[in-house]
């Protein structure tokens, strides 16, 4: 950390003696990070909140008198309120409950270890953990500076986008009908929000299959399909090895495994494995990204969107050589202006879109089919 920041304070708010203890105890052995106090649920933690004001909040779920998630609501009535990253449970029920957090909010989110003694637990959650306070505040401090500290490359994108129809040669969209045959699309931090703004405005009669890596451990990309079937027109879904990619339909590769897409004929299929993590990732955006270019070429479009690292860059490059459209989200509307920002500097994205206007992009290139919307 540069000497002339100061250290990134942090209340640890969790109902059980032993998860403050723990994150308390790694968290102040980090010599950038300052722990200004602990309270055992949401009702103490809004009374340190506001005499304390600390930079973020980690923030249990489950807590008598005020919960995680009435935290994150009386938050949003602040004014500069701190961030809030989440520690889950592993389980279906943290799951929903992560996900309705990070809808209210809440930065990101780390799962509370469950095995093994407390000093391997502190290692696992101090790994997780670390880098996202890190990432939540560079990022926080970047978007309270002045535009200007934009870099050129990417300014000069984000100010003179190339226009789609010129910029790419309709013979290299030649799917079907002169349209795509597959959409894939990349997102880590901030995505689930991300993806619950974006996705509900494609219409149910797209055109095109969309293939999905969401960064999130197994249950959260379940409940993540599920939570985005009931807000789209689209069947979203968590995919199964060997499922068909389908006009109308997005496939979102579960957690834990990677994803890629194969040919069987004239048909597209998804294909589950085992295979190493990339990037520390599983599944990986690069993964993904990389089968798609080998088997659709220019019948493709890739969606590079909000995250941390830069799990996916590798991906677009490939895809971009074999002749696909590369969409990137906007520095602006990113939570962690990460995943986007290299594929953007180096010139290889053909248009930059904010959030809310990326779905018509999917859908100018995509097209509309005959599927019924829902």
């Amino acid at each position: 950390m540069p000497v002339s920041e100061d250290p990134i304070r942090v209340l640890v708010v969790d109902d059980t003696v032993t998860y403050r203890k723990i994150v308390s105890d790694l968290l102040e052995d980090e010599a950038d990070i300052e722990v200004i106090g602990v309270a055992a649920n949401g009702r103490i933690a809004m009374q340190k909140i506001e005499h304390g004001r600390p930079d973020l909040i980690t923030l249990d779920l489950e807590m008598p008198e005020l919960d995680g998630l009435g935290v994150l609501r009386e938050l949003r009535g602040m004014t500069n309120p701190p961030g809030a990253i989440m520690l889950s449970a592993f389980t279906s029920q943290g799951a929903s409950q992560t996900l309705a957090a990070l809808s209210e909010g809440a930065f990101d989110f780390v799962l509370k270890p469950d095995e093994g003694d407390i000093e391997t637990n502190k290692a696992r959650l101090r790994q997780a953990l670390c880098p996202k306070i890190r990432t939540y505040m560079s990022t926080r401090r970047v978007k309270h500076r002045a535009p200007a500290l934009l870099s050129s490359k990417v300014a000069s994108a984000i100010e003179k986008p190339r226009p789609i129809e010129t910029s790419i040669p309709a013979r290299r969209i030649s799917g079907i009908g002169g349209r795509p045959r597959v959409v894939a699309l990349g997102i880590s931090t901030g995505g689930p929000r991300a993806l619950s703004t974006m996705m509900p405005k494609l219409p149910g009669d797209l055109d095109v299959g969309m293939v999905i890596v969401q960064h999130m451990p197994p249950l959260f990309t379940k409940s993540l399909a599920d939570d985005l079937n009931r807000r789209c027109a689209l069947t979203v879904s968590e995919a199964r090895d060997g499922q068909p990619v389908l006009k109308g339909h997005a496939l979102i590769a579960p957690g834990g495994r990677q994803m890629k897409v194969v040919a069987q004929g004239p048909d597209l299929l998804v294909s589950l494995t085992d295979d190493p993590p990339e990037n520390s990732c599983r599944p990986s955006v690069d993964y993904l990204f990389r089968s798609v270019a080998n088997t659709c070429g220019a019948e493709s479009v890739g969606v590079i969107m909000t995250g941390m690292g830069n799990d996916g860059s590798l991906g677009c490059r490939l895809m971009k050589r074999r002749g696909a459209t590369i969409i990137a989200q906007d520095e602006a509307s990113c939570v962690v202006f990460g995943m986007p920002k290299e594929p953007i500097e180096e010139g290889i994205v053909d248009v930059v879109a904010p959030l809310e206007g990326i779905a018509t992009e999917i859908t100018r290139l995509a097209g509309k089919g005959l599927v019924t919307c829902r």
